[in-house]
């Protein structure tokens, strides 16, 4: 069929590779054929797609074939290893990992906020950082209401945004507790069954762990506000999936209405408003969880600040921090006409 491109994805067999591939079915993502790559451990496994199976191949950087489009999601290292071989194997290369998200001359993009930043000629894309993604998401539509002047906000960072290792080792944990044992931690660096932690990434000089600079400096780049004053705490608690932000947004002037905040949240592509005060009902992660909206609620005027609106933000790290906004990334380029199939009618 015409309009169908041959895709890879590298990291297949991890928590958000498997994502992607869910993503394809549900979206009916226009695939002529699907190549599914992970580390020579993992090669051999078989992933369901579309009522069949494909078994997973080892990634082999100078054994890449020609394709179209490449969704790379598994880690820095190995991005840096294979975006140029899918390069020039002539595909698009969208990449979840953080190895080119600060390059100046690489795209860091959330459709909704900043699809503007791609050329026709960009084959190299950056999907940002999670807790960023969701972010900005609930930050972008409070553009149009005034200058942002500043951002504060802390997470509620749930294990999926550390892979499927950490999600099973918080369920195996869980059980281990509630049966009076003790949780014995072997991939988070503390023990994660009913307990919270500072996001498990490296401290900087600064004081800041690697999860809260790259919040900092990814929301910068794609805002396209170098300067913008950004201060964040991350902290890693016991979910399984979908992070959560509690964010207060200050203005460069009167902070607008709640009731303008909240057109706008409606107005949003992709943003779900769950505000309902009567019933103490707004956005947790188990009601993100699957959902490809990001839900935004606890919409309010912050008290100790003229120019402040203060929110509460849930979203699906799996997907719109991850593999769904990769996917949305080459769905807006499929319709500008940046890319097009390459022997797409070849039997």
């Amino acid at each position: 069929m015409p309009n169908e491109f041959h895709v890879a994805v590298l990291g297949a067999t991890g928590a958000v590779g498997r994502e992607f591939i869910s993503q394809f079915e549900r979206r009916n993502f226009p695939i002529k054929s699907l190549s599914l790559l992970a580390s020579s451990r993992s090669a051999g496994q078989c992933i369901s797609y579309l009522g069949g199976e494909i078994v997973v191949d080892a990634a082999i950087s100078d054994d890449i074939k020609m394709c179209d489009i490449a969704f790379l999601s598994a880690g820095a290292t190995l991005s840096r290893e294979f975006a140029p071989a899918f390069m020039a194997a002539g595909a698009l290369v969208i990449d979840n990992s953080s190895a080119f998200r600060l390059s100046p001359e690489v795209p860091l993009v959330v459709p909704e906020v900043n699809f503007a930043a791609v050329k026709p000629s960009d084959r190299l894309i950056a999907n940002p950082n999670c807790t960023a993604a969701i972010l900005l998401m609930a930050v972008s539509p409070l553009m149009s209401l005034g200058k942002v002047a500043r951002i504060t906000l802390s997470t509620y960072q749930s294990a999926s945004g550390a892979g499927a290792q950490a999600m099973d080792e918080l369920r195996e944990q869980t059980g281990t507790v509630l049966a009076g044992g003790t949780a014995n931690p072997r991939v988070m660096p503390h023990p994660y069954a009913f307990n919270l932690f500072s996001h498990n990434t490296p401290i900087n000089e600064h004081g800041y762990n690697d999860e809260e600079w790259k919040v900092i400096a990814e929301s910068r780049k794609m805002l396209g506000l170098p300067d913008l004053a950004i201060g964040v705490t991350c902290v890693r608690v016991p979910v399984m999936r979908a992070h959560s932000l509690s964010v207060t947004v200050e203005f460069d002037g009167p902070a607008p209405e709640v009731s303008a905040v909240r057109e706008a949240m409606q107005r949003a592509s992709g943003i779900k408003v769950v505000d309902d005060r009567e019933a103490n009902h707004f956005p947790m992660p188990l009601e993100a969880s699957g959902q490809s909206e990001v839900l935004v609620g606890r919409i309010r005027k912050d008290v100790s600040h003229p120019s402040a609106i203060s929110l509460f933000v849930a979203g699906d790290q799996l997907l719109k921090g991850a593999a769904l906004n990769a996917i949305q990334i080459a769905e807006h380029m499929i319709a500008a006409g940046y890319i097009h199939p390459s022997n797409a009618d070849d039997e």
